[in-house]
């Protein structure tokens, strides 16, 4: 998946999950379509916090290549 499209649908999903949360605020659904609204929330969710997850992930990760490559091109400022 390009990154743009993984940006675009966790802000889709998000948009969503607002949406959702509008919606069993308002007290005008029943409980049928409220629980569905729910299971489709929780799901968002969870896959809301995956993309975090992995995007955290990739961070760190690109912080200690970053590291990595000052270490090596600057001995002089490793801690080391």
């Amino acid at each position: 998946m390009t990154k743009k499209k993984i940006e675009s649908s966790f802000e889709a999903e998000l948009k969503r999950l607002e949406e959702i949360s509008s919606i069993l605020e308002s007290d005008e659904i029943g409980l049928d379509k409220a629980m569905s609204l729910y299971e489709e929330g929780i799901k968002l969710s969870k896959n809301c916090l995956q993309t975090l997850k992995n995007a955290e992930l990739r961070i760190t990760e690109l912080r200690n290549e970053l590291g990595k490559l000052v270490d090596e091109s600057n001995p002089e400022l490793s801690d080391n």
